[in-house]
This record gives structure tokens, sequence and C-alpha cells, in this order.
């Protein structure tokens, strides 16, 4: 590398202006060796924090990343950019291995991908020794530093030795990133791989571009189809489901529906997997159906939605699934359909693991978290910030609650009606049962209980069957009511039900909106949404850019976002440079993508503006 400050590489390698956030003091204290813990959104620019460094100190940048597909993409972005760069995992054949190891010998790699499980093997701690001796280590970076942490799903046993590295090569910088935010998690990082030393840097977590938005369960599939047809009928996003067999069945619902969609669970062969994920990576518009087994390390950036047909199981695991969406920060989507049915699931899934009892109590809180942000009133961003230990100011105008503010009623006597018929039908029925009582239907599972007799028989009448369910799902959110599993999802009172028996305390709950006025709002939402492609959709030039990156995407066998991001195209779109300088001021194009594509995209400007004309 000739440019020798951080301003320089980021100009001229990556195409950038001016850092973001804390990058540019990252990226300084890691240069001048320093080590650092990052915890930065994804999409938040993580992998610059290394890449810079690692091109400006002497020697290679080894970056330890648990995934395959992660490595691969971020290799053939950084050769785009002119950057000698390699990776070392198991999709390599022999030959193709030894060359990176030339590479590696001849000192001339700047970054070398490679997975923990390679790292930690005797052999290749030996070759860092060499050389370390040699040519020179110029940082370790830890991507996805999250798998240390016994309580994720992304637990990787490997990482807690990473240890050895610091132990081995002292005086070598060590960088740990991670988009996984909640206080515990820190905390083990900081534990497991020794940094105690290291500087944090933790940047906001809130994502701006992203919408939030919570359905009510009613009907998921046909909810699901109208907001893939209301807003995001091109797009490229996932679809998150809890389990293989729904993930199978609702792949196979969207493409009868006709969309471009494919599963992704780990029960399916691996062939089928790779098959399906760089389909995804490589094609625009391809839906993925997939449990939670994808997603951690998919770097494609123009993800525009991300949607949960089932409740994730925590918090931090909705934050991270949903981050998934807008990487590139442009508007995305994050969109749930939730019901009972969900928190009865998901607490049975829970409470049946074979996790020891602490850990169940831990996964418990997190559910409780996760429903109360369900229901919330609040401003969806600032819940999800709270809960991070962020403050965020103000009401967001990027999600349901500020967009459509939530109407509240008060519920105390209604909450003491379905609380007291929960004690009088002896704490073991579940809801559709208890309905039945308050509305008083005489159904026969009511006579054969003998709960005609109740004092709470027909007292409800002045609800719905609809707000009951209602009712029942705020108060077990809001912890007024436990789901009992060993009574196969039957309700039971909670401490806090006490005072709200007694009178003592008023409880006001959200009303549910309108379905026919939701589906008005949903269409004129879906208009918004896309603003900044407004027009973009079908003007001709849109379509000819995205034609000449995908052509040029298929010539080198790799994913279109590593030629360009959406965001430079639609700024070629909106900018239309005339000459290779107006083309190097657009974001994102540094001096080696300049040299390899400036003319093509120039001439496609070019012969949209003569096809005007």
């Amino acid at each position: 590398m000739t440019t020798n400050s951080p301003q320089q590489v980021l100009h001229d390698v990556f195409g950038y202006a001016s850092f973001r956030g804390a990058q540019q003091a990252i990226v300084e204290h890691v240069v001048a060796g320093g080590d650092a813990l990052v915890l930065m959104p994804t999409g938040g620019g993580k992998s610059l924090c290394y890449q810079i460094p690692a091109l400006l100190r002497p020697g290679v940048g080894i970056v330890v990343s648990p995934l395959i597909a992660l490595m691969q993409d971020q290799v053939d972005a950084l050769k785009q950019l002119g950057v000698q760069a390699a990776f070392l995992n198991s999709s390599l054949d022999a030959d193709s291995a030894r060359e990176v190891y030339r590479q590696i010998n001849r000192g001339e790699l700047k970054l070398l991908y490679v997975a923990p499980e390679r790292l930690m093997t005797e052999g290749f701690l030996s070759l860092l020794e060499r050389l370390s001796e040699e040519n020179g280590i110029g940082l370790f970076a830890i991507d996805e530093a999250h798998c240390v942490s016994q309580w994720g799903h992304d637990f990787r046993p490997e990482y807690r030795a990473l240890t050895v590295l610091h132990e081995r090569f002292p005086s070598v910088p060590r960088i740990a990133l991670t988009a996984t935010a909640d206080a515990p998690t820190r905390r083990e990082i900081v534990e497991r791989l020794a940094l105690e030393q290291a500087q944090q840097f933790v940047s906001s977590f809130d994502r701006p571009n992203i919408r939030y938005r919570v359905a009510l369960k009613n009907n998921a599939r046909q909810q699901l189809q109208a907001f893939l047809e209301t807003e995001h009928p091109n797009d490229a996003g996932i679809v998150y489901c809890l389990s293989r067999k729904k993930v199978e069945e609702t792949a196979a619902w969207l493409k009868e529906q006709g969309w471009d969609a494919l599963p992704y669970h780990a029960g399916l062969d691996a062939s089928t997997r790779n098959a399906n994920q760089r389909r995804f990576l490589r094609e625009e518009g391809v839906i993925m159906v997939a449990t939670v087994a994808f997603g951690m390390g998919i770097d494609k950036p123009n993800v525009r939605f991300v949607a949960h047909l089932d409740l994730p199981k925590s918090m931090e695991g909705y934050y991270q699934e949903t981050g998934r969406a807008g990487r590139d920060g442009l508007p995305a989507n994050a969109w749930m359909a939730y019901g009972l049915g969900d928190v009865v699931s998901m607490r049975q899934m829970l409470l049946s693991g074979d996790a020891p009892e602490e850990r169940k109590r831990v996964e418990l809180q997190k559910l409780d978290a996760l429903l109360g942000f369900c229901e919330s009133t609040d401003c969806r961003h600032q819940t999800i910030l709270r809960y991070f230990g962020e403050e965020h100011l103000g009401d967001c105008a990027q999600c349901d609650n500020c967009l459509e503010p939530v109407d509240t009623w008060d519920a105390t006597q209604a909450a003491q009606m379905a609380l007291s018929c929960v004690y009088r039908t002896g704490q073991r029925f579940g809801v559709a049962h208890l309905i039945d009582v308050l509305l008083g239907k005489e159904t026969p599972k009511v006579e054969q209980f003998g709960h005609r007799q109740l004092s709470t028989f027909g007292i409800g009448s002045t609800l719905t069957q609809q707000q009951w369910s209602s009712v029942y799902r705020q108060l077990v959110a809001a912890g007024y009511i436990n789901v009992d599993m060993e009574a196969y999802g039957g309700l039971r009172l909670a401490e806090a039900a006490r005072p709200v028996l007694k009178g003592l305390q008023e409880v006001w709950l959200r009303r549910d909106a309108d379905p026919v006025k939701r589906k008005s709002q949903r269409a004129e939402r879906g208009a918004k949404s896309r603003e900044p492609f407004a027009g973009a959709g079908d003007d001709p030039l849109w379509l000819a850019l995205k034609a000449k990156r995908m052509e040029l995407a298929r010539e080198q066998g790799v994913p279109p976002y590593v030629i360009f991001h959406d965001s430079t195209l639609l700024e070629i779109l909106n900018c239309k440079p005339q000459t290779l300088d107006d083309m190097g001021k657009i974001t994102g194009i540094g001096q080696a993508k300049l040299a390899k594509y400036g003319d093509e995209f120039l001439r496609v400007v070019e012969d949209a503006a003569n096809g005007a004309d």
C-alpha cells in the first residue's frame, strides 16, 4: 500500500469520503497497536475497523471468522478493491489451499480469513509463529465475538480457546467485534478472550433505517402474502420460522403463490443448503425461508425485509435477526406476526429442553422481555435500545406505534374478570375454554367440568371472543398470568395478579386495530416505505445499471453487491456522472473499482440518456 493514513485508505481503496461514528477512533487505536472490543450494529461498518488497520500495519492481518460463506464474500469483495486477501477453510480443495499457503509464505497477503477450528491446530499456530518472526502479523481480528457466549444460540466452543493468540503473540493487537450487545454477553467476551485491558467502543445500536412492525397473528400466511405484495414485490428478504417443517411448508406455499422462495435449515443436506444460500446471495429478489440456522455472517447488504412468522427466543435474537435487513443503510422492514399460541409454544420449547434450571430461568426472562416489546405501545426503537441499556430520545417515525399510535383502554374490570375466571376454574385451563366460560357458552367441556355454575360464567358478554383473546394475550405478556406447561398450556395466576384482583391497581391495555383500517394503512405504508427507490423501480437507467451489475457478477462468479451496493447504483442513478472524475466521487467507488468498472457504467448512463432523447 502506498497510502499511509486511514483517511486515504478509506477514500482510495473503499471509496468513502468520511468515517462513520466511532470507526476512525477504532482504526487509529488498532493501527497504534491497541486491543479493542467493538460493539457495533449490523450494517454499521465493523469490517472496515480491522481491514483498514490490516492494510496500514506491517505483515498480514489474521481474521477469525466462523462461517465459510462470510469468508468467501469478504475475500471476493476485497479482491474487487485490489486488496490481496484469501481464506482457508474446508471448502478449498488441496491445490487451492496449497496456493494460499504459498501466498502466506511469500508475504503476499494483507488479510487472511480462517475458521477458529483451523486456527487452533498446532500446525497453524506454528505457521503463525514463523510468520510473526519473518513477515510479521499485523493484527488478529475476532469477528462474531459473541460466539464465545454459552448463553447465545451461536455458541462455538472453539472461540473460548482464542486466548492462546494473546498468550503466544502478546505484541500483536487484537480486535474483537460483535453486533450482539447485551451486557452479560459483553462481560463474557471480555472474560473469555482476556480483553480486560482492551478499549471498548460501543456504538449506538439504533438501526434508524429499519421500520419495525408487529402484527396480531390472524392467518399468518395471508398476512405475509399481503405484506410482500404491498411492500416488497421484487425484493430479497428472509422469512424466519421456528421449525424445520414450517420452513419447508412456507417455502413451498410461497413458491405456489409465485414467489422465488427457498428453504434453509440444519436438517437439509449440506449441498442443498449451500446451493440455496448461493442463489440467495448471487441472485436478485430471492426470499429465504429459514430457521435461525441461517443468517450469521450473511453479508448481503440489500436484504429489504426480515419477516418472522414465529416468535424469536429473545430480544437479542430478534435484534440480531432483524438486523440482517438494510445493511446498506437504505430503508428496510422488520415485520412480525405474533399471537398467544407463539407464547405457549415458545415457553413449552424452553421448559422442555435439557438446559440447567438457571439457564431456563435466564431464557424465560429474555422471552418475557420480547413479549413486552410485542405488546408495548411505546416507540419500538426506544424499547429495543432501552433493553440494551441505551437511551433514545423522541419518537422514531419508523415503527408501527409511532406511525399509527395505539389506542389504550382502561381494562381494569376486564382484567379482574379474566383473572377471576382463571382462579375459579382451578388454574389449569387454556384460553379458549376460559373465554367460553366468560361468554357463557354451554360447550360440552363447560358442562363436563361444571363451570356453568361458576360466578364468572357469562359475566364477560360485553366483550367479543377476539377482545377477550387480546386481554389474555396482554395479561400473559405483562406477567399477570403464567403459562403452566405441566398443565398443557393451562393458565395460572402470577403474584402480580393479586393487587389487580383486590382493586388496588389499574390495568391499561392496547386496543387491537380494526383489520379493515389496518389493511388501508398497510397499503399507504407500502408506498411510503419505498420512497428512496421512488421512481427507481421502473426507471430504464436503474434497470440498466442493475442489469450491467448482474452481467459483471455472473462473469466473475461473485454476488452482485460485491461489484456495487444498491446505494452506489442509486447515487449513479441520481447524479448521472458524465466523466471518470464524476464517477470517482460516487460513494463506494474506490480507485480499483473506478479503473475496473468506471467506463462500463459511464456507457450505461450515456446509453440511457441517448435512449431518453
